[in-house]
């Protein structure tokens, strides 16, 4: 019992603080929470505290929805289970920070309608430092109503995690839509289509290109984040962020030009009387060859050798009746088995 309620009491150090509950409510809470039901005396007895101070804690964790008093005499108290009051609190709070969000978006609003033109000076903010810029695309993501546009391209530094958590979350609420443009080159990275695969099927619009100009996130059309520099070691250190300017203006029109060119990576559900040739490796395939990708680029991309690759090439080719590669590559996007 003891060596249980260490492990808890390591937990709520760590987390109900987080939700507002702080020392020593949380002590409260926790003792009651093993019990079945307590009174204020027993409470006082296990924790050293006066009656007094455990009844206004009582009196306080009940107002908050984490515990409620029994009928009879002594009082009697009993603790709401901690999944329960924890997705209350959760949820006062998400409400509470929606709230922030919006008046900051208002105010936000005012200032800019107050202040009317703004000086040039104020319309680009250099962000400096590769943290302070993963945070910025960060903050891109959570300000952003309804679309999020990015130019995806090599380099890639070693601090940025494992896909895009804050996309995955966005997509999943279905708050944000996502279009993402890759270059080439970045899909041949290790591990790199694995992460590509995640967000297409978490509901990332994907298409590809040979090469592009930098990386870039527009938010809507509200910001946009480019690196200071397109090239050297230091080019993940610096990015422009740019608010509602021509110069935001002129890169949502430069996006749009090369996604209209590019050509789709995500697969659309083929009709009853293919599915049953076209397998999961063929539409794995099919992305990159009407991308154009070579050979020996798709065997590093896909994990296959070069011999497989073109055996399912050979397999597409047959079933689309094309002659060259590229003919099947194009014959899958007419047929729609891309988008």
């Amino acid at each position: 019992m003891v060596r249980f309620r260490a492990g808890v009491r390591k937990v709520t150090d760590a987390v109900w603080r987080v939700v507002g509950i702080l020392e020593p409510e949380e002590r409260v809470y926790e003792a009651l929470t093993l019990r079945e039901q307590a009174t204020i005396a027993d409470l006082a007895a296990e924790l050293g505290i006066t009656r007094s101070r455990v009844s206004r804690i009582l009196k306080s964790l009940a107002a908050r929805g984490l515990a409620t008093q029994l009928p009879g005499r002594p009082a009697r108290f009993a603790a709401v289970m901690p999944d329960i009051a924890a997705s209350e609190l959760i949820a006062a709070q998400e409400s509470q920070l929606e709230r922030l969000r919006e008046y900051a978006h208002q105010l936000a609003a005012a200032n800019r309608a107050r202040s009317g033109a703004h000086h040039p000076a104020e319309l680009i903010e250099v962000v400096e430092g590769a943290a302070d810029v993963r945070k910025a695309f960060i903050r891109l993501q959570r300000e952003a109503r309804t679309e999020m546009r990015v130019f995806d391209k090599p380099p890639y530094t070693a601090e940025q995690p494992e896909g895009n958590p804050e996309e995955y979350r966005l997509l999943g609420e279905g708050r944000v839509r996502y279009r993402t443009l890759y270059e080439r080159a970045g899909l041949t990275q290790p591990d790199r289509m694995a992460e590509v695969w995640t967000g297409i099927r978490r509901g990332e619009r994907a298409r590809v290109t040979g090469s592009l100009p930098m990386k870039m996130a527009l938010c809507d059309n509200r910001l946009a984040l480019i690196p200071v520099s397109t090239s050297g070691p230091r080019a993940d250190q610096a990015s422009y962020l740019i608010h509602p300017s021509s110069v935001l203006d002129a890169l949502s029109e430069l996006f749009e030009a090369r996604w209209d060119k590019a050509v789709p990576l995500n697969q659309r559900p083929v009709p009853n009387g293919e599915e049953q040739v076209l397998t999961d490796a063929d539409r794995d395939l099919l992305g990159l060859l009407a991308a154009g990708t070579t050979d020996e680029t798709i065997a590093r991309t896909l994990g296959w050798s070069v011999r497989t690759v073109r055996r399912h090439i050979h397999r597409i080719m047959t079933l689309t009746g094309a002659e060259t590669r590229f003919q099947a590559g194009m014959q899958a996007s007419r047929r729609g088995w891309v988008l």
